[in-house]
């Protein structure tokens, strides 16, 4: 049981069917050679749905078709998602396809078109091998276990070279709530709102307006602070469900644990995003970037993103060079003001600059940090009150032949 109304505990060998009244489930239906490809999330109430997607000009026909879901009365039912081919760029019959990925799901499940969403993941300019899709969608099933939940995690992944699962559970009205998400996204990563796809689902009672809010700030300070390569996808999404039944009673702002309900999301976007930067393509090495001393926390977030992003530091980190002057660069084109006199950086636990200036330190001891798999800068730029982290990975040999090679 849980201890107290406010506390928060996170679970381990659960994942996304985990809250009271989700199924999940996954299949190989022949997009891919041999790896699962197909999945299915289904709720056994209408849902409170709520969703941020790429802002990518140009976006995949499942993000019309779900935006389209969702817009009809904020709640859903279903989602059915398949990598191998992102349906991106594939004009009139790409959102054909989408819709009646759409049609189909819910003719499976008897329930209406709009309370089903579609995502896809994979290969952009490709229209999707419908014959298969209709095969995989009448063969795949969602149930309650860990093992089908297991199934729909790995059905959703590409270049991922693991699954990406979290869930917590809380005490809210006195009701057990369990919140889980799962993720994919290896490359193509840097998200406003990469190829990254990400689901949330919640037994808890939201109120759709709220959740939608909910998630547009745990998005913006968890999901939005990741960088692999700074390339923004054309498929973007991160979606969560909220069924109500956990049985507390509805949450919103007003509520007095809704702080409660946030933090635990941000745990789970939290989770999530740092492991879709450490599995970043081809990469050895988790950055961390946290950055204090600005005038707010956006201006936080944005130098942390900007050092994570460095081509420069990424590089730096894989080689194990202690060149601080390339964070000290990415700090200097963040766009963000500062004072340069206040400004400290520490690589780990040695200080590099202090007031703006080298401050004197052992380079060996910076090198044999940077042996580490987590590497954590940290930037204070002022007294400023703001905070904000990012989180990014090296660049390595690797992520160019993986993408070199990607079609071929």
């Amino acid at each position: 049981m849980i201890a107290s109304a406010s506390s928060i505990q996170k679970v381990t060998g659960f994942n996304i069917a985990a809250p009271k009244g989700f199924r999940a489930g996954g299949v190989h239906c022949g997009i891919k050679h041999k790896k699962l490809d197909l999945g299915l999330v289904v709720s056994d109430l209408p849902a409170s749905a709520a969703a941020v997607y790429t802002t990518n000009q140009i976006q995949a026909a499942p993000l019309f078709v779900t935006k389209e879901s969702i817009s009809k009365e904020q709640k859903l039912q279903a989602l059915i998602v398949n990598s191998g081919n992102a349906n991106a760029c594939t004009g009139a019959q790409g959102l054909a396809d989408a819709y009646e990925m759409r049609s189909l799901i819910a003719q499976k499940l008897s329930i209406s078109e709009h309370m089903a969403a579609v995502a896809s993941t994979g290969v952009i300019g490709e229209l999707l091998p419908m014959d298969a899709v209709r095969t995989g969608i009448r063969t795949v099933e969602a149930y309650a276990s860990l093992k089908s939940s297991i199934d729909f995690s790995q059905s959703i992944l590409t270049t991922d070279t693991v699954m990406k699962n979290t869930t917590y559970r809380m005490a809210l009205d006195d009701k057990e709530i369990t919140i889980s998400g799962t993720a994919k996204g290896s490359g193509m990563i840097h998200p406003n709102m990469a190829t990254m796809l990400g689901f949330i689902t919640t037994d808890a009672n939201v109120e759709p307006a709220a959740l939608q809010g909910a998630l547009k700030y745990a998005v913006d300070r968890t999901f939005n602070c990741i960088t692999v390569d700074g390339d923004t996808s054309t498929n973007d999404m991160v979606l969560i469900l909220a069924n109500g039944c956990a049985g507390n009673s509805q949450l919103q702002p007003q509520h007095k644990e809704w702080s409660t309900f946030i933090e635990a999301l941000l745990l789970v976007c939290g989770d999530l995003g740092k492991m879709i930067a450490k599995d970043g393509e081809g990469a050895t090495k988790l950055i961390e970037a946290v950055v204090t001393g600005t005038e707010d926390d956006e201006g936080a977030r944005k130098i942390a993103k900007t050092i994570v992003g460095s081509p420069l530091v990424k590089t730096a980190v894989f080689g194990c060079d202690a060149n601080w002057g390339r964070v000290m660069a990415a700090v200097g084109y963040s766009g963000v003001p500062f004072n340069i006199g206040s400004l400290s950086i520490c690589i780990g636990p040695v200080c590099v600059v202090k007031d703006g200036m080298p401050a004197d330190f052992s380079e060996q001891d910076v090198i044999d940090y940077l042996k580490h798999h987590e590497i954590k800068i940290e930037v204070n730029a002022g007294n400023g009150s703001g905070t904000g982290t990012a989180w990014g990975c090296d660049l390595t040999y690797d992520y160019v032949q993986i993408n070199a090679s990607y079609r071929t």
